[in-house]
């Protein structure tokens, strides 16, 4: 195990990633402010949702298996209720650090004013260890 800060690190150091739960409606949906703020910070990445086939002017994907070359890591922000504890075990298993009950956005030193607030107010709720 790694303790949320390295795993926050070694994610931020990938440059391919993936943002699932995207919406058409970007300013009701907090993976739009995740997505364009990787974007910003020049990551390529990638808009994943199944609805639709544009996301904040650019191209998005039906899952992470249509994204060209694949991705390097992955910000989930689906409801929860679509995440399973099932699915954040299953990637566990198979050697996938698994961030939970946080963004990895929330602990790079370049973190936004709004991710800092998060870090704050989510501070009991994200683990110690992934």
């Amino acid at each position: 195990m790694q303790n949320i800060q390295e795993a926050a690190s070694a994610f931020l150091s990938c440059k391919r990633v993936a943002v699932t739960g995207v919406s058409r409606t970007p300013k009701t949906h907090g993976s739009n402010n995740v997505y364009r703020r990787l974007r910003e910070r020049g990551y390529e990445v990638f808009a994943v949702n199944p609805n639709t086939g544009r996301v904040e002017g650019d191209r998005c994907y039906r899952d992470l298996a249509s994204i060209p070359g694949g991705v390097d890591a992955v910000v989930i922000g689906t409801r929860p209720e679509i995440v399973s504890p099932a699915a954040a075990g299953y990637g566990r298993a198979h050697g996938i650090t698994v961030i939970d009950g946080g963004c990895p956005l929330m602990f790079g030193p370049t973190a936004d004013f709004g991710h800092k607030i998060m870090r704050l107010v989510y501070a009991g709720h994200v683990p110690k260890q992934v």
